[in-house]
């Protein structure tokens, strides 16, 4: 009884059968084990910019199953393309928070410092010092450029909207 239970494993490992199996299983793993050694490769490049690294990043992929786990270990925590993606966050943060982000109080677009009007909304920002032609700030009692007194009876209110100039003066002839 037990030679013919071993008689028939026997058989079935000398089957057309079984080497059918065994060829499938040893081609699916050299299958993954090159895939392995891709992905490493790919993962590398994109982790890092030297070419030196991802060389033998690549090598030590190569070794069967514990390459990858151990550059796995090993690589660099993130993305070359994160890296310069928070970068530029970074920097326009410091931009944003270093120097004045200017905004129009109307429509909310980014001006300049020296902007007397919203190039979007024509939104009057500063008044215009009637001497040098600088713009002025609304707390200013005099133009700290040429020291021309400011009249504040002329002073115009941050956010008076402009109007086109034929449509004032229409309005200025009522």
């Amino acid at each position: 009884m037990i030679a013919s239970t071993f008689g028939g494993l026997h058989d079935f490992f000398h089957s057309s059968t079984w080497y059918v199996i065994r060829n499938l299983v040893a081609f699916f793993v050299v299958v993954f084990w090159v895939a392995t050694i891709y992905w490493v490769f790919k993962d590398a490049r994109r982790r890092t910019g030297d070419t030196m690294l991802v060389v033998v990043a690549t090598l030590v992929g190569v070794v069967p199953f514990i390459g990858p786990l151990i550059y796995m270990l090993f690589r660099p925590p993130e993305y070359l393309e994160d890296v310069r993606e928070r970068e530029l966050e970074i920097k326009a943060m410091e931009k944003r928070l270093g120097g004045r982000d200017v905004r129009c109080p109307v429509c909310r677009a980014e001006v300049e410092e020296e902007f007397l009007v919203c190039p979007v909304c024509t939104t009057r920002l500063r008044q215009a010092c009637s001497n040098c032609g600088k713009p002025l700030e609304p707390l200013w009692q005099v133009c700290p450029f040429c020291e021309t007194t400011i009249e504040i009876d002329k002073a115009i209110p941050i956010t008076d909207v402009r109007r086109p100039a034929a449509r004032r003066e229409r309005r200025r002839a009522r």
